[in-house]
């Protein structure tokens, strides 16, 4: 069973319990989402703002004071840890299985690369992002691909669905975006950075068949479900295990890169380090696309907060700080001409309630 999510081979299934526990998980996400937090802005404007608050700071001390703000932190919070532990039930009993269909030979399409000696940055082994135990990197048995499945159910639920049945829907929206703004590129190398399980990078094989798709994490379980999953659904993506500041491609291999939400887990030095090497990577008039939640400055304190309430509540530890960063500058730092960057709001996406902002930097031919 798996209730709209698309049941590919390598999906695991939950039992009839185990499925009620994950929709009811999803079904308190959307609950507190959609209809508890709304009213931390009534809270705010009617008690916060009066005491006018200057920086996001402040307000989070003030609305931590308040009990409705507790009761929708508290209850966003446990529905966070409960939505991981009803999609582990079904991934702990299937393990044995999943670990088996990954390894099945030969593959026809795609490929797989893994580092053993790879030493998996601090910035990701310092924490469990949005709370997922054991995080992208966390191998229990050999040939591990738990993380994987873990995050292909946990992220859909935590979506809520909205994503579409494959959680695929920031793929397509990389798609819709080119389209748009650059009709004319025909890329013949495409890179996702941070792929985790793939799922944004199939969209871009369907999109451009006749390009060579790379996608590459540091999650090695990540990887492994990936690829099986990518070889499931007969797309040909070659999977490679690597840090995105520092990857072993030659310079000017690609003509598309693009990230989604790796900015935000990684660190500061990291982040101006991946920009970098987009620019390396990229062949002349070649395109970086990376979306994630920056901008503070086009926030109020209170808006502000609501996303920096991950950083508190969630695992997020650097999405603070990449809101007061200025991207077109990062950009220009790595090798961008800065007429040739533009950071604006993604038209498709608001994740929160917050607006997520794409950073698109085009090489000069």
């Amino acid at each position: 069973m798996t209730a709209s999510q698309y049941p590919h081979a390598m999906l695991p299934r939950a039992n009839q319990d185990e499925l009620a526990r994950q929709l009811f998980t999803k079904t308190m996400r959307e609950y507190c989402t959609g209809q508890l937090q709304p009213g931390n802005a009534v809270v705010y404007e009617r008690i916060v703002k009066p005491h006018h608050p200057r920086t996001r700071g402040e307000v989070r001390r003030a609305m931590e004071r308040m009990p409705y703000h507790q009761m929708w932190s508290a209850l966003m919070r446990t529905t966070q840890e409960l939505l991981w532990e009803s999609v582990q039930d079904s991934v702990g009993r299937q393990i044995g299985n999943l670990v088996e269909k990954a390894t099945v030979k030969p593959r026809e399409r795609g490929s797989l690369k893994l580092d053993a000696n790879m030493k998996v940055p601090r910035y990701i082994t310092g924490v469990d992002f949005h709370c997922m135990p054991g995080n992208y990197h966390t191998d229990y048995v050999s040939g591990d691909v738990y993380q994987g499945a873990l995050y292909d159910r946990g992220a859909y639920l935590y979506s809520m669905g909205t994503r579409g049945p494959l959680h695929d829907g920031n793929g397509h929206s990389i798609v819709a975006y080119v389209g748009e703004h650059y009709p004319s590129l025909r890329p013949r190398k495409i890179l996702d950075m941070g792929c985790s399980v793939g799922a944004s990078t199939l969209p871009l094989c369907d999109a451009f068949p006749e390009a060579e798709v790379h996608a590459i994490d540091v999650g090695a379980p990540l990887l492994r479900y990936g690829h099986a999953r990518a070889e499931s659904l007969e797309r040909a993506v070659h999977f490679s295990q690597q840090i995105a500041e520092h990857t072993s491609f030659e310079d000017e291999t690609f003509d598309l890169i693009f990230s989604f939400f790796l900015m935000h887990e990684t660190s500061s030095k990291a982040l101006h380090g991946y920009i970098r090497e987009s620019h390396r990577l990229l062949k002349p008039g070649g395109l970086a696309l990376h979306m994630d939640f920056p901008h503070n400055a086009n926030k109020t304190p209170f808006e502000q907060y609501m996303v920096d309430w991950n950083t508190h509540n969630n695992a997020e530890p650097f999405i603070s700080t990449l809101g007061d960063i200025d991207l077109a500058v990062v950009a220009a730092e790595a090798g961008f001409a800065r007429d040739d960057v533009i950071v604006r709001p993604h038209p498709a996406y608001r994740e929160g309630g917050a607006p997520m902002y794409i950073l698109d930097a085009q090489k000069q031919a």
